[in-house]
């Protein structure tokens, strides 16, 4: 996100943004509504709207709205069974938030490298840990090394591209483990026809500002489990088993998401379609113009994805090139052009320290050589051609 220093000169086209919220069609006439009859908070009929838009567009009988899409994971492994002291497999690849989720229903994470392909979770790391580092015993799996029992598998699809799915969930059924989708950067991309969210168990996705499209926060769970479903409405909404007289069997969250939120999201939906179109348009031009600049490696897409090339992302490979990627974006960022490069891979990071593992060599690697370019979805032709410009003369 950017303040509105930053907002003003963009539009003067001295400052491009690294990815900057699209507000194009009837967000102020649905806010609008919302002042207008009251229904500013946590009911109202723009939540039920913005639900029903989603699960149809990811193919699932059920969505839930939450505040953000943290709130969505933490509720989508509550609701699928993740008890204190189970491991869950998770992408190390990826920002912080599902593997803070895990923790918080006191879970510890099996953190699993990126495939060097397309950069999302390996299906074959998935498959040699569940079969060569587990035990199945009583009806359930778990960790040799640890003695924790495994129950879950968060793949997440990163930067817009679709983890492969359908090895990860075939193994995961034959250990019967629960597959909840990480899908928060993967709004309107498919695996193999199939929408994201729609193919494990549950799926979560965020509206964050830099998102395809934004409430300017909130999240969402999808599924066609209507037990679970029912259960995750329970939970995000403070566990009310009465609302009149206030009693609470159990501990429950205020996950809610505004009815204002909602009528924003309701709008950006209808502009879905339109959205993606543009991003892979954005991806289509930088391909074209940086796929023969020795050094440079842009993102792929899989013959069984559709991407929503939510970041476009490259590889700065530093011996061809010449700069190695911080260099990049150190220069980038003396002409204007906001970038950024990719998360540390979690299984480094000081806040999950208790849960380090081995190398996982190939998401260390794409962290160091990756840079995440200006992409918002009103990029201009004009603008894009610039960092296009300073990236090719460096």
């Amino acid at each position: 996100m950017t303040d509105s220093a930053t907002l003003q000169t963009s539009h003067t086209g001295e400052f491009i943004a690294l990815i900057e919220p699209e507000i194009r069609g009837n967000e102020w006439k649905y806010v609008r509504e919302c002042l207008e009859t009251g229904w500013v908070s946590s009911a109202g009929p723009f939540v039920d709207r913005f639900e029903r838009m989603i699960a149809q567009q990811c193919g699932c009988q059920h969505a839930v709205a939450t505040v953000n899409g943290t709130s969505a994971l933490h509720v989508a492994l509550l609701v699928a069974g993740v008890q204190p002291d189970h491991e869950v497999l998770v992408s190390t690849l990826t920002f912080i938030a599902p593997v803070n989720a895990i923790r918080y229903v006191g879970a510890w994470p099996v953190f699993v490298d990126a495939e060097p392909e397309y950069w999302q979770m390996d299906p074959v790391g998935v498959a040699e840990f569940l079969e060569k580092g587990c035990n199945w015993r009583d009806g359930a799996l778990y960790n040799r090394r640890t003695g924790r029992r495994v129950t879950a598998v968060v793949p997440v699809h990163v930067l817009g591209h679709p983890v492969d799915l359908d090895p990860i969930v075939t193994v995961a059924r034959r250990f019967n483990l629960k597959v909840i989708e990480d899908a928060t950067e993967g709004l309107g991309a498919t695996y193999r026809g199939r929408p994201l969210g729609s193919i494990g168990d549950i799926g979560c996705f965020s509206f964050n500002g830099n998102k395809i499209i934004t409430t300017g926060g909130g999240g969402m769970i999808v599924t066609s489990n209507e037990e679970w479903a029912r259960r995750a409405k329970y939970l995000t909404t403070q566990a009310k088993d009465d609302p009149i007289e206030y009693i609470h069997k159990e501990i429950g969250y205020n996950y809610r998401l505004t009815n204002i939120q909602a009528a924003m999201g309701c709008a950006q939906m209808e502009q879905l379609e339109t959205y993606v179109a543009a991003k892979r348009k954005i991806a289509d031009r930088y391909t074209v113009a940086l796929r023969n600049i020795p050094g440079i490696v842009p993102m792929r897409q899989a013959p069984w994805a559709e991407s929503t090339f939510w970041m476009y992302s490259v590889l700065i490979k530093e011996r061809e090139f010449g700069f190695n990627s911080r260099q990049l974006l150190e220069t980038l960022a003396a002409q204007r052009i906001q970038c950024r490069p990719l998360w540390q891979p979690i299984h480094q990071s000081p806040a999950h320290a208790l849960s380090r593992t081995a190398q996982l060599p190939v998401s260390e690697r794409l962290s160091k050589e990756a840079l995440s370019l200006p992409c918002s979805v009103g990029l201009s032709e004009d603008a894009q051609e610039r960092v296009i410009k300073q990236i090719c003369e460096r």
